[in-house]
């Protein structure tokens, strides 16, 4: 299983970016969806989740501007980032929980897109 990111780049404050993951490989289900990112220097930190019920979570942050998405059918998730800041600039990374059959779930995570916010 391979996860893909891809819509990540250089935008100035106030601007959007959608950000897309596709996840490929043997799937049966994939179940909950989460995008992260981290800015240099620090941790690691959830953005948004969206669960296979579709309850969605959000970092305080970003509440009412980003909104997570999925499309079961395309196996991919999406993050569209509107009015962004710099402080939102870091890699974004997928990761999503999947069972490749009934009984057994990985998590995986795709390789990241780097998101710039100039002021």
């Amino acid at each position: 299983v391979q996860l893909q990111a891809s819509g990540g780049g250089l935008v100035q404050a106030g601007g959007s970016l959608r950000l897309s993951c596709q996840a490929s490989g043997t799937i049966f289900r994939i179940n909950d969806m989460s995008w992260n990112r981290q800015a240099p220097g620090k941790q690691r930190e959830l953005v948004a989740k969206i669960t296979s019920g579709g309850r969605k979570i959000y970092e305080d942050s970003v509440k009412g501007r980003f909104a997570i998405s999925r499309d079961n059918a395309k196996n991919s998730f999406y993050l569209q980032m509107d009015s962004l800041k710099p402080e939102d600039t870091a890699v974004y990374y997928c990761s999503a929980d999947i069972q490749i059959n009934k009984n057994y779930e990985y998590n995986y995570e795709g390789q990241g897109t780097q998101v710039t916010v100039s002021s």
